[in-house]
């Protein structure tokens, strides 16, 4: 049984989340269904199935996702399994022309589930029975809901409403983009992605993300302009973060990138980087936004997917990709240099003489929220 007790505790008495929850390959599964399926997780990002009849299969902590765009256009979810034997009916992206079919026995489901044609079910030849409803034995659906180009599922399909979830977030944001129309933002497919592998457990690329206090030792360039001293923390219930208020806006030989026209600007300068429980990482800034997706791969392995976006299709012009790659490289030696710390943090985990650590009583708050929700997570599921 974990001892959590000690994670909520007022900060200066606080201890943080127990080694085993970082290093025990059991314990994947018991958080993916205490931590992760009865909150919203990402999944993905909806350009993952960019076409009419894309899809992909999504291995989400051990269980088998189905991403499809239908010919409506609209993304759903799917368990990836057949309904008849369980057969996973996808094992690698693409384009469907037709419907689904599964390899074992051709039950084909059309691209919003429903299960369309049972060959020889009733016997050779015969395609239907009369005591086999096909309405009842389509695809199994996961509550989705995309945001801001993510694709976020509720797997006990029993969480509050996803504008719910987003709504202190928004509320937060309104200052610098109060119209909330955060659909607008295009993402740069060509020249706004990057993949980390890293060694570490998920929580770990979570925790070093809420804080600032880092920043002097890690990402010493990046300190010279937007000093320890120029951040702030963030905290609330469901996310917490750092803010700045020295972003560098991104610029080229004259050439700017397109702003949000509502920040304010006695606030340009701005910037805020949010963890969204439990694995979206956020970066909201005047002249861009990005979003990391966290994908554990094992107990002591994470995928981390970054995207850019921009304000609108014009940031996308060929005169502004110097700027645009000025940006992502920005961002690619920004998480790069985080990954040596993450992983020594996750060798150190393994040590009997680290029982959950201590929190600086003024510089990780944020990174204290976040094992307070782990914990409330684990002793509410």
């Amino acid at each position: 049984m974990l001892d959590l007790d000690g994670v909520d505790r007022p900060i200066h008495q606080a201890t943080g989340m127990p080694n085993a929850i970082y290093t025990d390959p059991a314990m994947l599964a018991v958080e993916r269904e205490k931590v992760f399926d009865p909150t919203w997780a990402c999944i993905g990002f909806a350009s993952d199935v960019e076409v009419k009849g894309a899809v992909k299969p999504i291995d989400f902590m051990g269980m088998p996702l189905l991403l499809v765009r239908d010919k409506d256009e609209h993304i759903n979810v799917f368990h990836n399994v057949c309904s008849h034997r369980g057969v996973q009916l996808v094992d690698q992206p693409k384009v469907i022309t037709g419907m689904l079919c599964c390899p074992y026995h051709s039950w084909t489901y059309d691209l919003k589930g429903a299960l369309k044609v049972t060959p020889h079910i009733g016997g050779m030849n015969q395609h239907t029975h009369d005591d086999f409803d096909c309405a009842k034995h389509g695809l199994k659906s996961v509550r989705s809901h995309v945001w801001m180009g993510l694709v976020f599922v509720n797997l006990s399909g029993d969480a509050p409403s996803f504008e719910s979830r987003l709504q202190p977030l928004m509320a937060r944001w309104d200052e610098f983009f109060p119209s909330r129309n955060y659909d607008a933002f295009v993402p740069d497919l060509a020249h706004g992605d990057l993949t980390l592998n890293i060694q570490c457990n998920w929580k770990l690329a979570v925790e070093n993300y809420c804080e600032a206090y880092h920043l002097p030792w890690v990402h010493p360039d990046l300190n010279t302009y937007s000093k320890l001293e120029d951040h702030y923390n963030i905290e609330d219930q469901d996310f917490s973060g750092q803010g700045s208020h020295a972003y560098r806006l991104s610029e080229h030989e004259g050439f700017v990138l397109p702003r949000i026209a509502e920040w304010p600007a006695a606030r340009i300068e701005n910037a805020e980087y949010i963890s969204l429980f439990p694995n979206v990482l956020l970066g909201l800034q005047a002249d861009h936004a990005f979003a990391m997706v966290l994908m554990p791969r094992g107990q002591e392995q994470v995928e981390e997917r970054l995207r850019l976006f921009y304000v609108d299709e014009s940031a996308l012009s060929d005169e502004l990709l110097p700027a645009r790659t000025a940006v992502l490289e920005a961002w690619r030696v920004v998480f790069s240099e985080d990954v040596g710390v993450v992983e020594a943090m996750q060798k150190g985990r393994h040590s009997a003489g680290f029982t959950g650590g201590a929190f600086s009583p003024v510089m990780d708050g944020p990174t204290h929220i976040f094992h307070k929700w782990l914990a409330r997570q684990y002793q509410n599921n």
